[in-house]
């Protein structure tokens, strides 16, 4: 038995069994009182019966005002799962087989442009009350946050491989233009990479730092201009595959690479970059997060963050929610916005945001390129033990992803930041 690869036709995706050892929490439908499950029924229908979609609930029933389709094959099921456990329980559900999209990015970009009001604001208003909560065990102390950056990049190297480009940059492109293609991906990283670079300033002698290694590509480019980088990371799989990179580039006497937490760095540094390592801090640990930058930067230096950002209104909204993404994707994060940025910044560094940038609709390019190689790599990634669940649940974050930035929900943005005595 086979499903369709959601928005790619023409592609065939094997189910597989469900391991309910792997996956307890998709294998099982919670369960759920009949009170809260007519309420949700109720809540849900309203709900899509007024968006641009075509909701088909099995049974001949049909919501939505028109648009892509949305198809439930197990509406009890689908509707347990919202009422207990809300936005984490629409991607079990997804993962379990009980709805489908023809073209899953569309579905969800629909969902993503109505998240403000798909919920009734008396609902929203009772949001701790029905939405789950983050575990306490998924806090970004030292030990957690080793343990939540584990859990994501020390998944198999070969694995990114499979769909990532061979600068093996897993963060936004930035393309000439839009849309692009696949051969255009690698350049649009490095023009990425060396916007960073030149936002805090990075040529000969530069002392710079780098939190959060990723694969080498910008350590790499950065030792290419001369510069003496310092670059650090919590995943020891990345590590040891960028200090091989940095060796092939033959930088490894400008390039030292170390494990190690962000907090525990030490020294002086003419510049810091760090690219969408901000949204694995934690909004906790934000101010730490900053005063550290304020302390390791040199008078006169620049700091340049790449990050995923959302509305700063929906960012208060949702902080206290336990999502989908950081259950089974990125444990412990939380992505900030613009504001939270600056005033987080203001209020406990005498760092000020100097200048910023925005290139969503670029991030959106680059994961719909992601999701197709990923696709067209499905028995790959099945020969290196991941199972069609795991596969099915990748698909589901790189849409869901996608259909982010594509609806304006998300973007991403460069931001320079800049202490006393730097030139502005």
């Amino acid at each position: 038995m086979s499903t369709s690869v959601s928005g790619s036709p023409g592609v065939s995706r094997p189910r597989g069994p469900l391991d309910a050892e792997r996956w307890p929490d998709v294998a099982a439908v919670p369960r759920c009182s009949a009170v809260r499950l007519a309420l949700t029924r109720v809540v849900v229908r309203h709900a899509l019966d007024g968006l641009p979609l075509t909701v088909a609930m099995g049974g001949g029933e049909r919501l939505g005002q028109g648009g892509p389709l949305l198809e439930v094959h197990d509406p009890d099921s689908f509707l347990r799962r919202i009422g207990t456990n809300g936005l984490v329980g629409f991607g079990e559900s997804y993962m379990a087989h009980e709805w489908d999209a023809q073209d899953l990015v569309a579905v969800l970009a629909v969902l993503a442009e109505h998240a403000a009001t798909l919920v009734a604001p008396s609902l929203q208003r009772l949001r701790a009350l029905w939405a789950p909560r983050q575990p306490a065990e998924q806090r970004n102390t030292p030990d957690g946050a080793q343990a939540n950056i584990r859990h994501h990049y020390d998944l198999s190297n070969d694995l990114f491989a499979q769909f990532l480009d061979t600068s093996l940059s897993y963060s936004a492109a930035l393309f000439e233009q839009l849309p692009a293609t696949w051969s255009e991906l690698e350049t649009a990283q490095h023009r990425k990479i060396d916007r960073m670079l030149d936002l805090c300033g990075v040529g000969p002698g530069t002392r710079l730092l780098e939190i959060g290694t990723g694969w080498g590509a910008l350590a790499i480019r950065a030792a290419a201009r001369g510069a003496d980088v310092h670059s650090v990371t919590l995943s020891a799989e990345q590590r040891d595959l960028a200090l091989e990179r940095v060796r092939a580039a033959g930088h490894e006497d400008r390039v030292r690479i170390e494990l190690c937490d962000y907090r525990r760095v030490q020294g002086q540094y003419d510049a810091i970059a760090s690219v969408e390592m901000i949204e694995a801090v934690g909004a906790e640990y934000w101010p730490t997060f900053f005063r550290t930058l304020d302390t390791l930067l040199a008078p006169g230096g620049s700091v340049a963050l790449q990050a995923i950002t959302m509305p700063h209104d929906r960012m208060i909204a949702a902080r206290n929610t336990y999502t989908w993404v950081q259950k089974y994707i990125f444990p412990g994060g939380q992505l900030p916005s613009v504001r939270a940025v600056e005033e987080t910044a203001r209020t406990h560094t005498g760092l000020r945001v100097t200048a910023c940038e925005g290139f969503g609709a670029h991030y959106a390019q680059t994961l719909k390129l992601w999701r197709e190689r990923f696709a067209q790599r499905d028995d790959a990634v099945g020969d290196l033990g991941f199972d069609a669940t795991f596969r099915r649940m990748w698909d589901f974050y790189l849409a869901y992803s996608e259909a982010g930035f594509r609806s304006g929900y998300l973007d991403v943005h460069q931001i320079q930041l800049t202490g006393k005595g730097a030139a502005q």
